[in-house]
């Protein structure tokens, strides 16, 4: 499983988890409970070349469709396919199960421009005042 701890994080609600060059990607516990039943996702197909702050995949809950962004950038190396047959992993397991895509990153300093966990924290409670 993912700590979110070790996680850092968009103003999107994107997290990013990175291991060496690759970075694999998901939206946070906030966010999945934001959008609620998530019925569907619709993954970056391999291969393709991402920027970061660039709209790549889509959710799809009860409630609405909702754009998820690359929180940085490189090419989609894996994604997780059990998300086809098991959307609802997003909102039972966002840090885990329920992981997006994986990217190889070009720039991994990238990431320095994102949330630690305790700075989103921070942030979420900042946007509901």
């Amino acid at each position: 499983m993912t700590n979110p701890d070790d996680c850092r994080f968009a103003k999107t609600h994107e997290w990013v988890h990175l291991h060496g060059d690759r970075a694999r990607v998901g939206i946070s516990d906030h966010a999945q409970k934001e959008i609620t039943d998530v019925v569907f996702v619709e993954l970056p197909k391999l291969g393709r070349a991402v920027k970061a702050g660039e709209s790549c995949a889509i959710v799809e809950s009860v409630k609405a469709a909702f754009d998820i962004y690359a929180p940085v950038s490189g090419q989609v190396v894996a994604v997780n396919d059990g998300l086809g047959g098991d959307p609802g992993a997003l909102n039972r397991s966002p840090y885990d199960q329920g992981w997006l895509f994986e990217i190889k990153t070009s720039d991994a300093s990238e990431s320095k421009a994102l949330m630690a966990h305790e700075e989103y924290q921070a942030f979420l409670k900042a946007a509901a005042h």
